[in-house]
């Protein structure tokens, strides 16, 4: 899939999924990385990491980042998102400084960290304090294996990371590559060698693959009606989305929804990697799904 997550205003956001490919994309959240099963390659800026069972990843507010699966077989990780207002105690260190290496390996990943991960996956009924207070457990016992190095400067001086940051704000809306190109200040003719250059596929495709991940997060962790759906993801109309989906996803929105929810139910890899810290994650029986507070809009 690709990018999925684009903003948070609700606080803290927990799940646990199967790992795939996720393009690359921004939020102002912080996101937590903890692989349960298998591997997982977290690209950061242009630097990429290996991950595999037990490692724990972070990535600061505002940072272009994408993931990717080389490794065959099972491979899952738990992704948890807290907006920047939940770690206000870290006030602007979130956004002046990114950690040299994201990644801390299993061996130094407290016992206290994992706790709060499992209580974040596996809670029933979601309390905000709580969330927030593991979050807080996170923040305090991942920063001191981090080194903090300044930024290398505002996001906007790439090209790239500009393309990112325009279509992750705007991508709800109706928008061209001649618009893009107006309101950035770049070459039409530059916008679209690099995307075809930097990301394999043409404005449309990109375009067109971020409101279908958009749209994809909601039918998998929302009960919001399709047509709803449909034009909060930026398409003009039902049809448009059906044939782009079906030609991108290979079955219709309601089988989607369907199939994704039915592997949720069926996930287990997390609590078989937490109960080998002598933790014990159980499902939830009211609603079946962990979605976690909702995230609608994008960064």
């Amino acid at each position: 899939m690709y990018p999925v997550y684009e903003k948070t205003e609700r606080g803290v956001r927990a799940l646990q999924k199967e790992s795939e490919h996720v393009g690359p994309h921004l939020h102002r959240a912080i996101e937590f990385v903890y692989v349960t099963k298998g591997c997982l390659e977290l690209g950061v800026q242009r630097e990429l990491y290996h991950m595999e069972e037990g490692d724990f990843g972070i990535v600061f507010p505002d940072l272009i980042h994408h993931y990717q699966v080389f490794s065959q077989g099972e491979n899952t990780a738990c992704h948890i998102l807290a907006e920047p207002s939940v770690c206000a105690a870290y006030g602007e260190d979130l956004f002046k400084y990114s950690p040299k290496i994201p990644v801390i390996p299993k061996e130094k990943v407290e016992e206290e960290l994992v706790h709060a991960v499992r209580h974040l996956i596996g809670e029933r009924k979601p309390d905000p304090i709580l969330r927030h207070a593991y979050v807080q457990i996170l923040l305090a016992k991942s920063m001191p294996h981090l080194l903090l190095v300044p930024r290398e400067g505002p996001k906007d001086e790439e090209v790239v990371d500009q393309m990112v940051a325009y279509i992750s704000a705007h991508f709800r809306e109706r928008i061209t590559l001649s618009r893009m190109a107006l309101d950035l200040g770049v070459g039409r003719y530059v916008l679209s060698r690099t995307f075809s250059g930097t990301f394999h596929r043409n404005f449309n495709q990109y375009l067109n693959e971020t409101r279908l991940s958009y749209a994809c997060e909601l039918l998998e962790y929302t009960n919001r009606t399709i047509t709803d759906i449909c034009l909060d993801a930026g398409f003009d109309s039902q049809r448009t989305f059906h044939r782009v989906f079906k030609d991108y996803c290979h079955q219709t929105p309601r089988e989607y929804r369907r199939n994704q929810r039915a592997k949720l139910l069926s996930c287990q890899p997390v609590s078989e990697n937490l109960q080998s810290r002598h933790c014990i994650h159980e499902p939830d029986t009211d609603n079946n799904v962990h979605p976690g507070p909702e995230l609608d809009s994008v960064l």
